[in-house]
């Protein structure tokens, strides 16, 4: 009964807010942040990352850390190991979440959940950009799979060849593959020879 006067007492209610939301949506719709603090303590909403929510009635999220990550930094993309996760490209289990932002944008810093940032150069920082639903109707920003054995490539030496190699075994038997981009993607990011010699060893086997 006391949570029914908590609501009552908001100008604006939880049903009147997305799944998903920021501190700052909450606020600028009427919500005072004693409330929304509220509701977290009493269990309403779930605080996936600092200053972002999601309603504990709501579908689950497939990848929550991604969407969380996603609220936090708008314009960021999800990179190398966390994209390869998502396109299946390995068995890793990444112990952060890799995302990429542009190399003049001041990294962000995320304790929770864990993130990595790398820095990609602006001229190709939207190169093979795509989404994937991290909760039911809400997308969020991933490299395609091309473009991420291609930065697992260039990066092997922070992920490992091994993995790097791994990944771009799986990506050329899979139906879609398209080598043909990937060395096209390789050559707009100064790694084409690299990624050649190894496509042509995977296809040789």
């Amino acid at each position: 009964m006391s949570y029914m006067v908590t609501l009552l007492s908001m100008t604006v209610s939880l049903d009147e807010l997305p799944d998903t939301f920021t501190t700052a949506t909450a606020c600028g719709r009427g919500m005072h942040h004693r409330d929304l603090y509220r509701l977290r303590d009493s269990g309403a909403v779930v605080e996936l990352s600092r200053g972002v929510f999601r309603k504990a009635d709501s579908e689950q999220a497939s990848l929550p850390d991604l969407l969380a990550v996603a609220y936090r930094v708008p314009g960021a993309i999800t990179c190398c190991l966390s994209a390869a996760a998502v396109h299946e490209l390995t068995d890793e289990i990444p112990l952060t979440t890799q995302i990429a932002v542009p190399r003049h944008q001041r990294p962000p810093r995320i304790d929770h959940p864990p993130t990595q940032v790398f820095r990609f150069a602006e001229a190709t920082f939207e190169l093979g950009v795509g989404t994937v639903e991290a909760a039911p109707g809400e997308y969020v920003r991933v490299y395609n799979p091309a473009r991420t054995v291609v930065d697992l490539m260039r990066l092997r030496h922070r992920h490992g060849e091994p993995v790097a190699l791994t990944a771009l075994r799986r990506y050329v038997r899979r139906a879609d593959a398209r080598p043909g981009l990937v060395l096209d993607i390789a050559r707009a990011l100064d790694v084409f020879g690299p990624v050649r010699n190894a496509l042509d060893a995977l296809i040789a086997e």
